[in-house]
């Protein structure tokens, strides 16, 4: 039970809007009243305190995949970096998101094993095989909000307006990582000049606009609530921009990689920029920035897959896209800060509170949630020993980050 006092912080807070330096008392993850009794005093100094973030998109390995990471490892990886609450896509494997029950015990072991709160995206069809809907009212007992059928296809779109309707009537939100797979094929790169010179299976930008401008109709038929998550083309905002201005219930996310990377890394074959969807063009990401910054993106993820390093030790086509992400997340926002792409209070927004709203968990993230000491100046080097993740599969090994989460406080 120990108070903290943190002096002349830059508090930065989304909820009362406020953006200011002053003393703070912390204790147990929440500010108080200033106290006599202190445990420990901070100079804050330059620092920023903002609340802990809520991440959309993370694939913690666990269960089945823990060569890449574990509950244990990635949760440690996440509250180091200043993420308590994470959201997982429902493609474990192997899928154990079409069973309330077992969700339920994941997200205990997360609790225990890893420290961050666990919300888990319920599986959309059984097993992901996108013919019969799941049992989404068990799902939804087990503590679901949200259905997905991730990266796997449908068998066609009958399937999907009946999972619409089903999920419509329970209230729950569907979420899509919209990729046509009859455009997108075998694909691995985003289809430019690069992935072209070098041979490579592309994906265009059109596999990712037809599927949400698809979607987008059958939302409007059911009146289901849905997200969009991870998008990677400039031609999708103004779908979204659109669809937001007719009265769509529909919100969009972006990962973090997106508003930083291109398909110029990719070339020479670097795997470790391999990544589903693919890094696109200069244009993309200017477009995608543009698009947080008004407000049609409600949110930024890290789109964190911690992966082996034999992961990625094949021809490009051939290795598991991914990119270990939750390490550099502060400090590609504090990229984007000094870039001139947002003020801090809005960038502090885009990571705790919009992904809040987005995920149906504003109360209950405003209870649980913790502060975050960040030195928004702290240049520091991308390395296997730097990154606190099982998975050291970045493009950004080697690079000078500045900007990083000194202290989390839960």
């Amino acid at each position: 039970m120990s108070i903290v006092k943190i002096e002349n912080v830059r508090v930065l807070d989304p909820i009362q809007k406020t953006d200011q330096v002053k003393t703070v008392y912390v204790e147990n993850g929440k500010i108080v009243d200033a106290a006599s009794q202190v445990d420990q005093t901070i100079d804050g100094q330059g620092k920023w305190l903002m609340p802990t973030m809520v991440d959309l998109c993370a694939r913690l390995r666990e269960p089945g995949q823990q060569q890449h990471g574990t509950l244990k490892s990635e949760g440690r990886a996440a509250r180091a970096n200043g993420i308590l609450h994470v959201i997982t896509p429902p493609d474990s494997k192997p899928i154990v998101q079409d069973n309330g029950a077992l969700i339920h015990g994941l997200i205990e072991k997360a609790q225990l094993d890893g420290g961050i709160y666990l919300q888990i995206i319920g599986a959309q069809t059984q097993g992901l095989n996108g013919k019969q809907p799941s049992n989404m009212a068990g799902l939804k007992k087990g503590g679901c909000t949200a259905v997905s059928n991730a990266n796997a296809a449908f068998e066609n779109d009958d399937v999907v307006i009946r999972t619409l309707e089903y999920a419509a009537g329970l209230d729950l939100t569907v979420v899509f990582y919209a990729e046509e797979p009859q455009i997108a094929k075998d694909g691995c790169a985003h289809e430019g000049f690069i992935a072209s010179r070098q041979g490579l299976p592309m994906i265009p930008a059109i596999a990712e606009t037809v599927a949400i401008a698809k979607y987008l109709l059958m939302i409007e038929a059911t009146g289901v609530k849905a997200h969009f998550g991870l998008l990677s083309c400039g031609a999708s905002i103004d779908l979204i921009r659109a669809a937001k201005a007719k009265g769509l219930p529909v919100t969009a996310d972006v990962a973090m990689h997106q508003l930083h990377l291109t398909e110029q890394l990719t070339d020479g074959f670097n795997s470790l920029a391999h990544v589903r969807p693919p890094l696109r063009s200069e244009q993309d990401k200017v477009l995608l920035r543009q698009g947080l910054k008004e407000g049609v993106i409600d949110a930024i993820c890290t789109h964190h897959e911690p992966l082996s390093s034999s992961a990625k030790m094949a021809p490009f086509a051939e290795t598991q896209p991914g990119i270990t992400a939750f390490d550099t997340y502060v400090g590609l926002g504090v990229q984007l800060i000094q870039e001139g792409v947002f003020d801090a209070l809005e960038w502090v927004e885009k990571v705790t509170l919009n992904p809040a709203k987005v995920a149906n968990m504003t109360e209950r993230w405003k209870q649980e949630a913790g502060w975050v000491l960040v030195d928004p100046e702290l240049e520091w080097t991308v390395s296997k020993e730097t990154i606190l993740s099982q998975g050291k599969n970045t493009p950004l090994l080697g690079q000078t980050l500045k900007g990083k989460v000194l202290q989390t406080f839960i």
